[in-house]
């Protein structure tokens, strides 16, 4: 290998990528709001998915923060952890006011998740043919402890709570007795997989292929399960001759494939808010957790637009 690729695999495997602190912020209040509604709704019988992504008949996916199902009935949730203010104009568009100044137009918050949770119950009444199916809430969880609220309107198309309202329902409401079908839909959607990069940054997205060997990208595209990987970088000044400074561990349906990671390897993967698919160098990535597929049902749905 010739003294440049050596010197710029080794610089690959050295930089690092910081976490974006605003989103950074966003994500660990999900993960709170995540774990405190498991705990809240624990004795109610509530069960908490995270990160739903349901088909939408106008292309592509739609994310929803958090699907709270008990009894029968579903709890849509969308989380905004904002700082500052907000105010919602006669067209139910939500204006922030940053405390740096500033503001941001959210449009149509609770009209957006509204629409979401018309989309997963006509895909949950389509999967098992029902006229008529579970109770539905939506619910803008508005969690920053600091934001300041304006008067809600009576026709938003959601219920607005903070994070303790929130909780609040999940240890005073009483659903019954878990529908089980509601537990299979729910089982059906997947989630965004994410690839963490070397200094902390979190690529989400879809990845593609691992790019790792044909075999290993034949049992990924025909996984039934989640994916996890790690990876080991020698980032040392003696690791500049080393022709195999990287591998990694990659776990596929409970087998462990062990890889040698070598010069210019690569995964493919579509990036949230990217128009491409692009290629993610094995040396720059830390960890990964790839979600597992959608069910058959859910791949190519028919549900009518909404």
């Amino acid at each position: 290998m010739s003294f440049k690729k050596r010197w710029t695999w080794w610089r690959e495997r050295c930089k690092k990528f910081p976490h974006n602190d605003i989103h950074r912020a966003g994500e660990l209040a999900e993960m709170r709001l995540s774990k405190l509604s498991r705990a809240a709704g624990k004795k109610n019988g509530w069960k908490v998915y995270e990160s739903v992504r349901i088909p939408d008949p106008d292309g592509g996916r739609r994310e929803i923060d958090m699907v709270v199902i008990g009894g029968n009935m579903i709890l849509i949730v969308e989380q905004k952890h904002w700082s500052g203010s907000f105010r919602i104009t006669k067209e139910h568009h939500f204006i922030q006011t940053r405390n740096k100044g500033g503001e941001h137009n959210h449009d149509g918050v609770a009209d957006r998740i509204a629409r979401k949770a018309r989309l997963l119950a006509a895909l949950h009444n389509e999967r098992l043919g029902l006229e008529e199916g579970p109770e539905v809430r939506v619910i803008v969880a508005m969690t920053h402890p600091r934001l300041e609220w304006p008067k809600i309107p009576d026709d938003l198309a959601g219920e607005m709570v903070d994070e303790q309202g929130m909780l609040d329902i999940l240890k005073q409401v009483n659903p019954g007795k878990l529908n089980p079908d509601l537990v299979e839909t729910l089982d059906g959607f997947n989630t965004w997989d994410e690839v963490h990069l070397n200094g902390g940054l979190m690529l989400k997205g879809d990845v593609h292929s691992l790019g790792l060997s044909k075999d290993t990208d034949t049992m990924f595209s025909n996984r039934n399960g989640w994916v996890n990987g790690e990876t080991e970088h020698n980032r040392s000044l003696f690791s500049f001759f080393n022709n195999q400074p990287s591998s990694a561990t990659v776990n596929i349906d409970g087998k462990n494939i062990q890889c040698k990671l070598p010069f210019g390897m690569s995964l493919v993967m579509h990036v949230v808010g990217e128009k491409e698919r692009r290629e993610v160098l094995w040396s720059q990535i830390s960890s990964l957790n790839i979600s597992k597929p959608p069910a058959e049902w859910n791949k190519n749905s028919t549900s009518s637009k909404q």
